[in-house]
């Protein structure tokens, strides 16, 4: 047999086998069934899906253009080390985190709506991630221990933050807000206040302003 008859002789056989194919999956009730199964179970994981979504978005509060949303207090426990006490703005919730080093930094987790949301203009919504320590001198800042705090609420069933971040979520999109860096003081409180820019801190008090002069 020539060679070139080869793909047309294969080609012939395809044409076989999707004809006799396609009867049979027109000819059979089991391919309607298959459709309804693949079609339900399809529905039933957008479901869950869209449940932990729902469920992760109790983590995230409304991003108002300059809202307080956090109290940070120092306490000097040692040198170079601080009791950071973040208070929540309009909750009770605080927590007292040590931390190491001369400057501290808020971050925040972010995430905007796309799509349908978005055009409704859904408010973006945030949520306070991490609190970390530093210090002034880069030899110190790498070889002294350095302390970094998770503050985000973990998520059920998967992280949507992260989600949107690696582009696998269709319904919104993630940034970062990080405050810069500002001194820890004894005495010293600090508001932060959070935008679509990111995180800034103020300080609240005399002992805070003296930390900023100074670090300034």
């Amino acid at each position: 047999m020539n060679f070139e008859l080869v793909p047309l002789l294969i080609i012939g056989f395809s044409l076989v086998f999707v004809a006799v194919g396609g009867w049979m999956l027109v000819r059979q009730s089991w391919f309607v069934q298959w459709l309804k199964g693949t079609l339900g179970l399809l529905l039933v994981a957008l479901a869950i899906y869209l449940s932990f979504f729902a469920f992760n978005l109790y983590g995230y509060h409304q991003l108002v253009e300059e809202e307080p949303v956090a109290t940070v207090s120092f306490r000097q426990i040692n040198d170079q080390q601080f009791q950071a006490t973040v208070s929540r703005t309009g909750s009770d919730n605080k927590r007292d985190f040590r931390l190491r080093g001369d400057l501290w930094q808020l971050d925040a987790r972010m995430i905007k709506w796309k799509g349908l949301f978005s055009l409704l203009g859904v408010h973006p919504g945030y949520q306070l991630d991490r609190i970390a320590g530093r210090y002034i001198s880069l030899e110190a800042e790498r070889s002294n221990e350095r302390t970094v705090y998770s503050l985000h609420r973990e998520g059920v069933g998967f992280d949507l933050w992260e989600s949107a971040r690696n582009g696998w979520n269709p319904l919104v999109d993630a940034r970062y807000g990080s405050a810069t860096y500002l001194p820890m003081a004894d005495g010293a409180i600090f508001e932060v206040t959070l935008s679509s820019t990111g995180l800034v801190g103020r300080p609240l008090n005399d002992a805070a302003e003296q930390a900023m002069g100074t670090w300034e």
